[in-house]
């Protein structure tokens, strides 16, 4: 007798601070996951990878499921060299992560094909396949999280540019003589627009509060922020509407470069509301060229915290050649 079984991935979406991983078919449902913590300061993502990966086949054959893997797909942060699957370059978010190979780390361990790409890129296919670029042909995808990513979708197709670089959205300029940056460069849209940014920047206001004679204890995380914003904190609104400006001024640029029909904008800072997202349109709709900006859609993303996990998951999918093991 012969049992059928739906045909899955793996999707692992590897960020600074977490790793999610899902059993996954090509339809977006999720048979078994989990998250766990990337623990990149000790250096250690691949193997929790690994662990993870192992515990989410665990937990599906603990449930009776049968399984038809076709493969493994990885959204990463940092640069990735998709032929490869290595990591071409990672900031201090990861350190020592810069040259890790990936796909031979994984086929080693699993014995399945892996697919590797930037976290962001697969953000996008989540958004393209399951989302709010459903109907897009040519699309921006910004990740506001610990850092700010970017992706760009051309005929529903990835661009990675020359070195699998393209779409580094946090790394755009938009104040000149803005603080140092992590890359080097001044005035990055990440130290405005990244959760870390936004964390950082409300701690530095309270600072110069308690120094004038307020008394404010230290925000913990961005959400923090977030929270006392639609509480009407003005320091918080100050915090929320420099981040909103610095966006908006980077998406007219986009606009004017890319020319998308779709801009959707994910990660746990776009998660902070739609009165943000209102403030980004109305500042990119300010500086953006009325010809260009009136076709374009501003979105949030639709794919929920699984999206990077999903979209990964899709490198299997839509490769040109699966191998079922």
């Amino acid at each position: 007798m012969t049992t059928t079984s739906t045909e899955q991935a793996i999707g692992v979406d590897i960020g600074g601070t977490k790793i999610r991983i899902g059993l996954v078919d090509r339809y977006g449902n999720v048979a078994a996951e989990l998250a766990v913590p990337s623990l990149a300061k000790e250096r250690r993502v691949v193997e929790q990878a690994i662990n993870g990966i192992r515990n989410v086949l665990k937990m599906a054959e603990e449930q009776g499921k049968a399984l038809h893997l076709l493969g493994i797909g990885v959204g990463s942060a940092g640069q990735i060299d998709f032929a490869s699957g290595t990591v071409r370059y990672a900031n201090d978010l990861l350190p020592g992560y810069t040259g890790t190979p990936i796909r031979e780390l994984l086929e080693r361990e699993f014995s399945l094909p892996v697919y590797v790409d930037n976290d962001v890129n697969v953000l996008a296919l989540a958004e393209k396949r399951f989302g709010s670029g459903k109907h897009s042909r040519h699309m921006v995808c910004i990740a506001l999280g610990t850092g700010v990513g970017g992706a760009l979708l051309s005929e529903g197709q990835i661009v990675r540019g020359a070195t699998g670089g393209a779409g580094e959205i946090g790394h755009m300029t938009v104040d000149f003589r803005g603080p140092r940056c992590i890359c080097g460069n001044r005035g990055c849209l990440e130290m405005y627009a990244s959760g870390t940014s936004i964390e950082r920047r409300m701690n530095e206001l309270l600072k110069r509060g308690e120094e004038a004679g307020a008394d404010a204890p230290a925000v913990p995380d961005a959400r923090a922020v977030f929270a006392r914003w639609r509480a009407g904190d003005p320091t918080a609104g100050q915090v929320m509407d420099e981040a909103a400006a610095a966006l908006g001024a980077a998406i007219a640029s986009l606009i004017h470069i890319v020319n998308p029909d779709t801009i959707v904008i994910g990660g746990g800072v776009a998660e902070s509301g739609e009165d943000f997202l209102a403030k980004v349109r109305e500042e990119a709709e300010r500086r953006a060229m009325p010809s260009m900006y009136r076709h374009v859609r501003i979105e949030a993303a639709s794919s929920g915290n699984r999206s990077g996990m999903l979209g990964a998951a899709q490198l299997v999918f839509q490769a040109p050649v699966s191998h079922p093991a």
